[in-house]
């Protein structure tokens, strides 16, 4: 990472904020030894709703600049007419079409399913059940009520998420697995299996086995003790498979997500990395929450800065994420990893094993 090189920090509310601001520390300079220039935006409730989310607007465009984003978790009100939640906006407004996110073991934590390997879900990032027309007709609370709903998908984000999966698969080795229920809807997710198809044709050589979304759930018990599975998703299936893939692995809070906005050539051309979990109002003030989601989307943010010769940007998100992973394998977790640390002395001690990297 040059002099210069900005990276747009979404903050958040609650503990999501105290996370964030525990992360940050680990990309200071004399930390990471190269300079990270933060550009802040306030995306707490009380600001989103004094400026009537154009703050959230403002941090899209950034992004759209710099190519590079960090989030903190925020609060989404559920009243009708407020200002809502800022991650469609942010998706929108960056051009997201893919979210990725990565179940992995956690390294001295006994997983509650029987998985192996890393699962990653590659979602659509809008569309779907997300943002659409909805209403209701009939008499209210009367047998003639019903409700509705008009959701639509794209072709383009239906390539994006294909091909991006195919990618992701080849890099690691992995398997392309599952997708939607495409017999049941064979025009409206029957577009996401034609995509999935073209894609396999175009990578011949990534197994591939494709499979319905109720079967794919069952097999994520079955499946993932053999090999690495990629799974292209809906927006609203991967929303709920990965927030299970990820407690499959021990935590919610053990994973980092990745929105990317992809050029013409599936290219990734914005990045923003947060921690998918919530901002966990119970855990406020208490220094006691898990920060390994958002000290891992720190090293995501770097991975997707633009590289350098002398490679200081992929060396630093390397130190990152083995020392999270590292210090979490010696036992120092905080208590939902059945450790007994704090939120600040695991980002201590993550910072103390990246200072050893560069020393060493």
């Amino acid at each position: 990472m040059v002099e210069g090189t900005q990276l747009v920090v979404c903050e958040g509310d609650e503990t999501g904020q105290e996370l964030l601001d525990e992360a940050l520390r680990v990309l200071a300079p004399s930390v990471i030894g190269v300079p990270v220039d933060l550009v802040r935006f306030d995306l707490s409730l009380g600001n989103r709703r004094r400026t009537q989310n154009d703050v959230v607007a403002e941090a899209a465009e950034a992004m759209v600049e710099v190519g590079l984003g960090l989030k903190a978790a925020t609060i989404t009100p559920p009243q009708t007419g407020d200002v809502g939640s800022p991650n469609r906006i942010l998706r929108e407004g960056v051009g997201g079409s893919v979210i990725v996110r990565t179940g992995r073991r956690i390294p001295g934590v006994v997983p509650p399913a029987p998985v192996v390997h890393p699962i990653v879900v590659v979602r659509m990032a809008v569309g779907d059940a997300y943002g659409a027309e909805e209403g209701r007709t009939g008499t209210i609370g009367g047998p003639d009520e019903q409700a509705w709903r008009t959701e639509r998908i794209d072709r383009s984000v239906c390539r994006s998420v294909s091909e991006y999966s195919f990618q992701s698969a080849a890099h690691l080795g992995a398997c392309v697995f599952g997708g939607p229920k495409w017999t049941v809807s064979t025009v409206y997710e029957g577009m996401l299996k034609e995509e999935m198809d073209a894609a396999a044709a175009r990578h011949p050589d990534v197994p591939y086995r494709p499979m319905l979304i109720d079967a794919a759930y069952a097999g994520l018990l079955t499946e993932a003790d053999d090999q690495s599975l990629v799974i292209p998703a809906l927006n609203r299936d991967g929303d709920c498979l990965s927030d299970l893939v990820l407690a499959m692995f021990g935590s919610i809070a053990g994973a980092e997500s990745v929105l990317l906005a992809l050029d013409d050539d599936l290219r990734p051309t914005v990045a923003m990395a947060e921690a998918p979990h919530g901002t966990a109002p119970s855990l406020e003030g208490k220094n006691v929450a898990n920060p390994m989601a958002m000290l891992l989307a720190c090293a995501a943010a770097l991975d997707h800065a633009p590289p350098t010769g002398d490679g200081s940007v992929a060396a630093a998100a390397l130190a990152i994420r083995e020392a999270t992973l590292g210090a979490a394998a010696d036992g120092i977790r905080t208590f939902d990893l059945g450790g007994g640390a704090s939120t600040s002395e695991v980002v201590d001690e993550v910072i103390r094993r990246v200072r050893l990297v560069r020393v060493g």
